[in-house]
């Protein structure tokens, strides 16, 4: 490998892999430190890192390639591009990594974080626990300096004990459960609905208040069924669409 060294992944079998590779491989390049190498891998060594075909390899760095995130060169190798954009839409193919892909790459400001009492809507989600970790984040463009949106994370307090805030600084709440808490991820349930902005909405945003906003609510579940982290971010409505694919094979 160069000094671009991309996460690991485990393979679902239920879903396309150049897919799964294309999205970890996105996370990696939008999550990486300032000063990483451009220079990607060659196509055998990543699809030996992935454990796929070099045509499958291949696939995803097409899609890559397609979002402006890379460029490739014959005789010289493929290059991240410096100056590429986060795309904006969100889209999801029930690939936890796909949530990952879509939360990286846009600085952090930590809000603040504290324990909270279960009240409102999060009674559906933690019936039998009293209090949660709330961490509260403002994320912003890289470029731009743009707030692009704002996401408030409600975990179990058994897992916030490893959460550090450095890492939520780099990385999305998902990535640090899964990668750095080891929590065993089972599935991840996605509501969006189109809301109005407000006030504190308003103000994080710099939107108009009452402005359309996509509201996401991602409530992540692991191997035990119990639900360890409820988000619920807010996105600027002129930044982002939501797209869902269903592959009919």
């Amino acid at each position: 490998m160069t000094a671009f060294a991309p996460d690991s992944l485990v393979l679902n079998r239920k879903l396309p892999l150049w897919y799964q590779v294309s999205q970890s491989l996105r996370a990696s390049i939008l999550g990486r430190t300032p000063d990483a190498s451009l220079r990607l891998p060659t196509e055998e060594q990543l699809a030996e890192h992935y454990g796929v075909s070099v045509l499958t390899m291949r696939q995803a760095l097409k899609e890559l390639e397609g979002e402006g995130l890379i460029s490739r060169h014959r005789r010289r190798g493929t290059f991240i591009e410096p100056g590429a954009r986060r795309a904006a839409p969100v889209r999801l193919l029930g690939s936890v990594d796909t949530i990952v892909a879509q939360q990286s790459g846009e600085r952090t400001t930590i809000l603040g974080h504290a324990r909270t009492a279960v009240s409102g809507e999060l009674l559906d989600h933690f019936p039998d626990t009293p209090e949660v970790v709330t961490y509260r984040r403002l994320r912003h463009d890289r470029e731009t300096g743009e707030p692009s949106n704002w996401a408030e994370n409600a975990v179990l307090p058994e897992f916030a004990e490893s959460v550090q805030l450095a890492d939520l600084e780099r990385w999305p709440m998902t990535k640090v459960l899964r990668d750095i808490v080891g929590v065993r991820i089972s599935r991840i349930t996605d509501t969006v609905e189109a809301r109005l902005a407000d006030p504190e909405t308003a103000e994080l945003l710099q939107v108009p208040l009452l402005s359309p906003i996509l509201h996401y609510t991602g409530v992540t579940y692991d191997d035990d069924g119990r639900v360890v982290d409820v988000a619920r971010i807010r996105y600027r409505g002129d930044r982002f669409s939501f797209t869902v694919t269903v592959d009919a094979h």
